[in-house]
């Protein structure tokens, strides 16, 4: 049976608890949404993905379990730039662009391009969510296609501006050292240099019980774990 978006929002409705609404508006989310959690939303992506104008129009909507969805089941191979553009001028809270924006980005063949755009932006929003595209594409991009060079000038300038810069964008900035000591060898040790740099990154995550990694202590995790340089398959989740 093929869903339309009324059958969807139906199921996201029922789905939807006051508690996980509660969390998520502690976190930034607004009304109109169900507060649906992420596990419960991936029970539904099989059978969105089957139609990308429905999977599409989810985020149109506005309501962001049905935007966060969207994410999970729009092929990011087919999509557009006009679409990516006009998806992060409406994902107004960081769960839609730094998670659902930036990963359908990153796996698109717009990546870079509208990574380098996004981060130039004087919009919070967009900047962050520039930021969280690069560093998703980093993540799941063989290093042969990476441009090292880039990638090093935005760690250099990291670790000369991250204080200064908007909250949301210091926690991304943050996570691309993390990103960049991770998962490329070659510039594993620069990252740990300039996360030992930086060291401990204030966020106000609101009243929320998230915390900010601190980038040393991460990427000391992933070289223990002996995953230094192992990519991800995919970076939407």
């Amino acid at each position: 049976m093929t869903l339309t978006v009324d059958d969807v929002m139906n199921k996201l409705e029922r789905m939807g608890t006051e508690q996980t609404k509660g969390t998520l508006i502690r976190h930034g989310a607004k009304e109109p949404f169900f507060g649906v959690r992420v596990g419960d939303l991936k029970k539904l992506v099989k059978d969105v993905k089957k139609n990308q104008d429905v999977a599409r129009a989810l985020y149109a909507t506005g309501n962001s379990d049905a935007m966060y969805l969207a994410g999970l089941t729009v092929n990011p191979k087919t999509a557009t730039k006009e679409l990516l553009q006009e998806w992060v001028k409406q994902a107004y809270w960081y769960m839609i662009a730094e998670y659902t924006v930036a990963g359908v980005a990153a796996e698109s063949p717009y990546a870079v391009e509208l990574a380098r755009e996004w981060i130039e932006s004087p919009d919070e929003q967009i900047a962050t969510c520039g930021w969280s595209t690069y560093a998703n594409y980093i993540s799941i991009t063989p290093d042969e296609r990476l441009d090292m060079d880039e990638i090093g000038s935005l760690l250099r300038r990291i670790e000369t501006g991250i204080h200064e810069e908007r909250n949301r964008v210091r926690y991304n900035m943050n996570n691309f050292v993390i990103v960049a000591g991770a998962y490329v060898a070659q510039l594993h040790e620069e990252a740990v240099r300039i996360a030992s740099k930086i060291g401990k990154v204030h966020v106000n995550v609101g009243e929320t019980a998230c915390k900010v990694p601190l980038a040393s202590d991460y990427i000391d995790k992933i070289v223990r774990m002996g995953r230094v340089g192992n990519k991800k398959k995919t970076c939407i989740c």
